[in-house]
């Protein structure tokens, strides 16, 4: 055990604000306010995967009892993410083949094994696999994804009945649809949108300080309320008749048990099932070990989780929620951030937060079925946004075209096909690209190293071929592996240095900042850069 005089003042400083008395009001009250934010999103997650409400509930709650305990991550909540609707609805609807209750069960079946491969992942330490994706292409399955959660909520928001069920084509259709809005059901919609938008944007500090979600949903049932949602009726507005009634609610069974389903595993005797078995895996480990290393950027006591723990944890608690109904979870980056704005200091601001959750399964049901689904779907047309925020399309043209081109490419394949087959694509042309710039096919594994211990306070590696993200993983080992103060970086000699690894080199020297390393990168002088921008890929110059 460490000896406690001789600790930092640093570490004092973290057991003291992180244990006792004040540690637990902080976590309770942070636990209390993102649970406010979880429920929401959580139903329309669930509705929105064409997984029962609760199942998003079964989900954080989960997240919550079970996950906290797994992992060392202090400060994410874990639960269901946006990111995965795509996939759980695309599961739903393929295995189930029109019978939605039996796709239901055959994704539960898809959840479980799923979960069971990210506890081996993390067991193995192969939580770093999502540092192989390239940046360009992981950006561009963010935005696609974005795109088709709002493509298809925005019909819900204004109570429509979607024509055709691609994103290309409900985006085609979305003008028209409009001209036959139902008004009741578009007037809550665009208010709930416009104040998840004008919420965070307002002047006044206090207005920021609302939760916008809880707000949304307090104004929304006041609405349904008053506009007699609960009943079945009809009304007419500039001359046409529109009809309203509960099944524009949220609904949920009286029965306590009724909210558990179970799963068919007869779903893994196809090969759709073990696609999206895949793609569970790879997409919910690539989103969740994404949000909890940002968040640990954020944490202000600068601890660091274990990523491969933090697996093991998410896929534990994945493969029992899925036995028992719920959707897949992840470190989710929106409430993790809210919990640490609200003052969170350990990872028992996530069980609070399922305690919570728990709390208004047993108590507020009744109140549930009373949010109208037009509110709910405004907010994930609000996060199908900020998903696809035209800050990455930007972003991604000032990097360089050819990223522009991986981060299009990825995202028109994915709104055509699917996942997988659009995150491939734009691996696919990043590797050409690649090839074009001159990098050897065996630098594609491997990167040509040499390792030079200069002292016993530096060394020295040198790249001979190409650093890209394909050989990222084996570069980052042979400058972590020394435990010296300051490591060099020499990449005079590489042909190619491209995007992902100048953005990952970037954060890697910020983390040795934070332990008091130094991570120096010489060399790039004779390089032209392919932007102007200071993360661009760079080739070196030929003679």
């Amino acid at each position: 055990m460490e000896n406690q005089d001789s600790r930092s003042p640093a570490a004092v400083e973290l057991e003291t604000s992180t244990t006792g008395s004040a540690s637990f009001r902080s976590d309770l009250t942070s636990g209390f306010l993102v649970s406010l934010i979880a429920l929401p999103l959580c139903l329309g997650i669930s509705m929105a995967s064409n997984f029962p409400p609760m199942a998003g509930l079964i989900t954080a709650i989960g997240g919550g009892l079970i996950a906290t305990w797994l992992s060392n991550s202090q400060l994410t909540i874990k639960g269901p993410a946006a990111g995965l609707i795509v996939i759980a609805l695309g599961a739903v609807i393929d295995l189930g083949q029109g019978d939605l209750a039996a796709g239901y069960r055959m994704a539960l079946a898809v959840g479980v094994v799923a979960g069971m491969l990210q506890v081996a992942l993390g067991v193995f330490r192969l939580g770093t696999i999502g540092e192989l994706f390239p940046t360009s292409a992981v950006h561009g399955m963010l935005v696609a994804i974005g795109v088709i959660i709002a493509s298809k909520q925005a019909y819900v928001m204004i109570g429509v009945a979607p024509e055709g069920g691609e994103p290309i084509s409900l985006l085609a259709h979305l003008p028209h649809a409009l001209l036959e809005l139902n008004p009741a059901v578009a007037a809550i919609g665009f208010t709930s949108l416009a104040l998840l938008f004008g919420l965070p944007a307002a002047r006044q500090a206090w207005l920021r300080r609302v939760p916008a979600p809880i707000l949304v949903l307090l104004l929304s049932i006041g609405a349904g309320v008053a506009l007699g949602f609960a009943q079945p009726h009809s009304y007419e507005f500039i001359g046409s008749r529109y009809t309203i009634g509960p099944d524009l609610l949220v609904q949920i069974s009286d029965s306590p048990l009724s909210i558990f389903a179970f799963p068919d595993f007869s779903a893994l005797t196809s090969f759709a099932g073990w696609k999206y078995v895949l793609m569970f895996t790879l997409v919910g480990s690539l989103e969740s070990l994404l949000s909890a290393k940002a968040i640990d950027l954020l944490d202000p006591y600068q601890r660091r989780c274990d990523l491969n723990r933090d697996l093991v944890a998410v896929g534990a608690a994945n493969t029992l929620v899925a036995l028992v109904g719920g959707l897949p979870m992840i470190s989710e980056i929106v409430r993790s951030s809210a919990n640490i704005s609200n003052g969170a200091r350990t990872r028992h601001a996530n069980l609070y937060h399922g305690l919570f959750l728990l709390a208004y399964v047993a108590l507020l049901s009744p109140v549930m079925q009373l949010i109208p689904l037009a509110a709910l779907a405004a907010m994930l047309v609000y996060t199908g946004c900020r998903l696809a925020s035209i800050r990455e399309w930007v972003h991604m043209a000032q990097v360089g075209s050819e990223q522009l081109a991986i981060f299009l490419t990825t995202l028109v394949v994915t709104l055509a096909t699917d996942l997988l087959v659009g995150v491939g694509s734009g691996i696919a042309l990043k590797m050409i690209i690649h090839m074009r710039n001159g990098v050897p096919l065996r630098a594609f594994l491997r990167p040509d190293l040499h390792i030079q211990e200069e002292s016993d306070s530096k060394h020295r590696v040198y790249v001979r071929d190409a650093a890209i993200f394909s050989n990222w993983l084996r570069l980052k080992e042979a400058l972590e592996t020394y435990a010296r103060p300051a490591v060099v970086l020499d990449l005079s000699h590489s042909i190619y240095v491209d995007h992902t690894v100048m953005s990952k080199l970037d954060e890697l020297r910020n983390e040795f900042k934070r332990s008091d390393r130094s991570l120096e990168v010489i060399g790039l002088a004779q390089h032209s850069s392919l932007s102007t921008h200071h993360l661009a890929a760079r080739r070196r110059a030929t003679a």
